[in-house]
């Protein structure tokens, strides 16, 4: 369901899969490709959502924002069911594992892996290409190429099952 608030509307690509359940409210932007899967809650009241192509957000997360923290996600990212994504900048290719919480005005780097779990602190910077763990998230090594590759397949799979879904709701 797209909600506006105030006079703010939802922009959505035409070629987002919404998944039933989702609610996106006010100030929204998602990009080409991108998915939203069943139960998520993406609420831009305060501030702002952009959110990449080919970006896929999976069931029960909730995106919200503070003032003066919009929250800001790349392309190609992944985001893990059941996340807490708070008023904070994911950037491209980064993997936000399931149950992670991401804090106001963290800033997840390019490629970085959150672990499931995990709970990025308000203000913490997660490096490019690092993988952090635990509570509070600390860098547990650098990615690997099989990182890398398991976060693109996953990708491309959330791609081809949004392009299925959008077929048997059409």
């Amino acid at each position: 369901m797209l909600i506006k608030f105030q006079d703010k509307a939802p922009q959505i690509d035409q070629s987002v899969y919404i998944a039933e359940g989702v609610k996106i409210i006010g100030d929204v932007t998602i990009g080409a490709e991108a998915s939203v899967w069943f139960n998520c809650v993406l609420r831009a009241d305060i501030d702002y959502i952009r959110i990449g192509q080919r970006t896929n957000i999976q069931d029960g997360t909730i995106i919200h924002l503070d003032h003066g923290f919009p929250c800001i996600i790349g392309d190609d990212v992944t985001i893990g069911h059941r996340a807490i994504i708070h008023g904070c900048t994911i950037d491209n290719g980064a993997m936000i594992s399931m149950g992670a919480t991401i804090l106001t005005d963290a800033r997840i780097g390019k490629n970085a892996i959150v672990g499931a779990g995990a709970v990025v602190l308000e203000g913490q910077e997660i490096p490019q290409g690092c993988v952090a763990v635990g509570i509070p998230a600390k860098i547990r090594r650098e990615i690997m190429e099989v990182d890398i590759d398991r976060i693109s397949k996953g990708k491309d799979e959330y791609i081809r099952l949004a392009k299925l879904a959008r077929k048997n709701h059409d």
